[in-house]
């Protein structure tokens, strides 16, 4: 397929089905990878609070179809604020494109689009997360190609 093709556009509300599908493959992915069932996925849920995060402004989307309008991948992006990225900046929460449509730059598309809407809102840089494990070497490296740099640290979480 040729990625000049495949279109992008930023998700609505009416994206939000077929991107909560999306989070589930992703999701899924990551868990049998790391051999970890790291993740709740509820397919309603996540749908339901993406509707409520996109017609909020708190979270954006920008999704790729293919020449027969089939979702093929999509990136996500929320905007955050620290002192130590001297304001605000963004986050790539997800990024992912299904299996039979990789090596094609749609994830290039994809992220050269988040970068260009992070600058269009005034972002001093974008943050991305990644397991620091030998099976998400291909990921990292796709990152640094695009000029993304090990900040160091590892991602934490605590419950509440």
């Amino acid at each position: 397929m040729n990625s000049s093709t495949i279109t992008l556009h930023r998700a609505s509300q009416e994206d939000a089905q077929q991107i909560a599908v999306m989070v589930g493959e992703l999701l899924h992915e990551i868990m049998n990878t790391i051999g970890v069932a790291a993740f709740n996925f509820d397919e309603a849920l996540t749908k339901t609070q993406l509707i409520y995060l996109i017609k909020n402004d708190k979270y954006f989307s920008f999704v790729a179809k293919d020449e027969t309008d089939n979702y093929i991948g999509f990136i996500t992006l929320c905007e955050s604020y620290a002192l130590y990225a001297e304001g605000v900046f963004g986050t790539i929460p997800e990024l992912y494109v299904r299996p039979a449509f990789r090596s094609q730059k749609i994830g290039f598309r994809l992220l050269h689009q988040a970068k260009e809407f992070g600058k269009d809102r005034g972002w001093k840089r974008l943050e991305v997360t990644t397991p620091p494990l030998p099976q998400f070497n291909k990921t990292i490296s796709f990152y640094e190609r695009e000029g993304f740099a090990i900040a160091g640290g590892r991602k934490l979480k605590i419950l509440l």
